[in-house]
């Protein structure tokens, strides 16, 4: 039986982080500060954004369906911007964080008005011992563990599946051949038994409702995130993490925390967090 603790863990963001760069990958997800033992974590506008709406639209899962919408979620999202109010949500202005703020206030009253496939049932992947995401072996002979959260599951009582609903914060539309949607199709059919019989985007900066995305091939899902989780395992082995541009937009903010070139901020979950 293969060894957790020596696993490689992969998800969306860290292969997407390799995707992009594999030195940025490596400040971010293997990278520790000597001093602090911690690894270093960059905030920006947009990262701030995305966690507050999150929280808010993710929080509505703890109550029963009847109950909400009972109260403002914008009294939610007020709470949740305090989080990543000022420095600490990457702002440089009290301009740039009102305008972002409002940004997430209009997607929120968006929800609101439009609630859509939150007034249906969920479902959720139990998580972990010890607060892990949830995860499974995507290869055992390999080693590599897969993990990951899932926004939302919409529930159907009718025939007891799920389908994915996958709130979208950003400005662009997720990639054609972005992993996500195959990682997540991958976690529900080895971490639960319901059917995956759907899967949605919801672009709540500007769509009323969430637009329906093709569900990938298992076998297809399963090939291209093996893909990706070994180059990123071969390069942790090897130790091999060169910007194939020698500097890009992906490794660059993390390179100026290095150089002293950054201000900390504080500290996160399990970061010390730098505004560039």
């Amino acid at each position: 039986m293969p060894d957790k603790y020596s696993a490689v863990w992969v998800s969306h963001s860290s292969m997407g982080d390799f995707l992009k760069c594999p030195r940025a990958y490596y400040l971010k997800n293997v990278y520790k500060d000597p001093k602090s033992r911690k690894k270093i974590g960059v905030v920006n506008p947009a990262m701030s954004l995305g966690l507050a709406v999150h929280d808010v639209l993710e929080g509505l899962a703890r109550f029963k369906v009847e109950d909400r919408f009972k109260h403002s979620l914008l009294d939610d999202f007020n709470k949740a911007w305090e989080r990543v109010s000022g420095e600490r949500g990457g702002f440089k202005s009290e301009k740039e964080e009102n305008e972002t703020k409002e940004r997430g206030r209009q997607m929120i009253q968006r929800v609101m008005d439009n609630p859509g496939p939150l007034t249906e049932k969920t479902v959720k992947i139990k998580e972990h011992a010890n607060g892990m995401p949830p995860n499974f072996y995507l290869s055992e002979e390999e080693n590599i563990i897969l993990c990951g959260k899932i926004d939302w599951l919409i529930y159907s009582p009718d025939d007891d599946s799920v389908k994915v609903l996958d709130f979208k914060t950003g400005k662009h539309d997720e990639k054609e051949n972005s992993l996500q949607l195959p990682i997540y199709y991958l976690l529900l059919n080895n971490l639960q038994k319901r059917p995956v019989t759907g899967a949605y985007y919801w672009y709540v900066d500007r769509e009323d409702v969430p637009k329906e995305v093709p569900l990938p091939d298992a076998k297809e899902a399963e090939e291209a995130v093996l893909s990706v989780a070994l180059k990123v395992k071969d390069a942790r082995e090897k130790n091999e993490f060169a910007c194939p541009s020698g500097g890009c937009f992906a490794c660059e903010p993390f390179e100026k925390i290095l150089r002293g070139e950054a201000k900390f901020i504080g500290v996160g979950d399990y970061q010390d967090l730098y505004l560039i």
